[in-house]
């Protein structure tokens, strides 16, 4: 089963199994992670759920959406350019764990 390591500011990293179908955003709510707050449910409505896809991956995942870079241009923490909403992730083949590091702030 694939995996999401999230990474907090202070390095500290929880990896957990995710189904290829469930957003990076729910399985961080449904596992306690902190930092990700998706106060919309993964509606693409809030930016509340903003990570940092590792660098190395980024060229892995689908682009973004019109909507979730205007979304991204709202974010509370530093927007770089491998900001990504994690209500709009999926883990997909080919890879087996995805890389996402958590901003010091969502809102």
């Amino acid at each position: 089963m694939p995996r999401v390591r999230f990474v907090q500011q202070d390095g500290c990293e929880k990896s957990i199994e995710v189904g290829r179908e469930v957003s990076v955003m729910l399985a961080a709510v449904r596992n306690g992670i902190p930092g990700i707050d998706g106060e919309c449910g993964g509606c693409l409505d809030c930016a509340t759920c903003h990570v940092y896809v590792d660098e190395e991956q980024t060229s892995s995942l689908p682009q973004p959406s019109e909507e979730e870079l205007e979304l991204l241009s709202a974010v509370s923490g530093e927007r770089k350019p491998n900001s990504r909403l994690s209500c709009q992730l999926k883990v997909l083949a080919p890879l087996d764990e995805l890389v996402v590091h958590v901003p010091a702030r969502q809102s």
